[in-house]
């Protein structure tokens, strides 16, 4: 008989099963259908240019954010990372994939590009690698894989690292254009994620109801040639962390 649930550590790890039954942890089995899925670079992949996020590119354009230290979460290929340093910013990019930090600092050698890459969970390294204070945590399609009781770990960690002032920038699936629209509690029900959670504005202005919402606007329909990517089944968000924000006790 087990009785092992005594901290909200050990509750984030039994929920965590219910969706990778077996594993450790879910980042294991998540870091290993990631590294299949970035092994074959020539797929048809939207996300594999090497382009930054439109709304990326604006809000450094329209002078919304500037150059300082960048967090880039799910960096995936580093196609974003390469964009931040080449626009000033001191940047730390992570991954769950060896394939995917492999194939990012790849193009960062090539690109002559300055940035720490890192391999792992960015949950778990917030509290050694991930020191900050970061002037821009950016999410370009992490957030969106996660399951609902890791918004409680992802909010800790803006909580953790976002300065005072700083901004946090997201790109998500948007309801009505990809993702799966079942209500919270059915996931569990499911034990899968359905390849990735939709969001709502609504729901996106709750979960992160700490924040200042900057901007929150569908991406930019990006043609091939366009030099950046853009996806309109996707939500972008700009928020700030107002100076003086009490740390959250929920």
């Amino acid at each position: 008989m087990d009785r092992n649930v005594r901290t909200i550590d050990d509750v984030m790890k039994l929920l965590d099963e219910l969706f990778e039954p077996g594993a450790d942890r879910w980042t294991d089995r998540a870091a290993g259908w990631w590294d299949g899925f970035y092994t074959d670079r020539s797929r048809p992949v939207p996300f594999f240019v090497a382009k930054p996020d439109e709304n990326l590119a604006a809000y450094l354009d329209r002078g919304l954010i500037a150059p300082g230290r960048a967090l880039d979460l799910g960096c995936g290929p580093g196609r974003n990372a390469l964009h931040l340093a080449a626009a000033g910013f001191e940047v730390d990019a992570v991954d769950l994939s060896p394939e995917a930090i492999g194939w990012a600092e790849e193009r960062a050698r090539e690109a002559g590009a300055d940035i720490r890459f890192l391999r792992g969970d960015a949950f778990e390294l917030a509290a050694t690698e991930l020191s900050g204070p970061y002037d821009l945590i950016h999410d370009s399609g992490c957030f969106h894989h996660l399951p609902p009781h890791r918004r409680v770990s992802y909010l800790a960690l803006l909580d953790r690292v976002l300065a005072p002032g700083g901004h946090f920038a997201l790109t998500c699936f948007a309801a009505g254009g990809m993702g799966s629209e079942l209500p919270d509690a059915e996931l569990y029900r499911t034990s899968r994620l359905h390849g990735g959670l939709a969001y709502t504005p609504e729901s996106l202005r709750r979960i992160f109801t700490d924040l200042t919402e900057v901007e929150l606007r569908r991406m930019h329909d990006e043609p091939e040639d366009s030099p950046y990517f853009g996806e309109p089944f996707l939500w972008t968000a700009l928020f700030r962390r107002e100076p003086g924000t009490p740390a959250r006790t929920d």
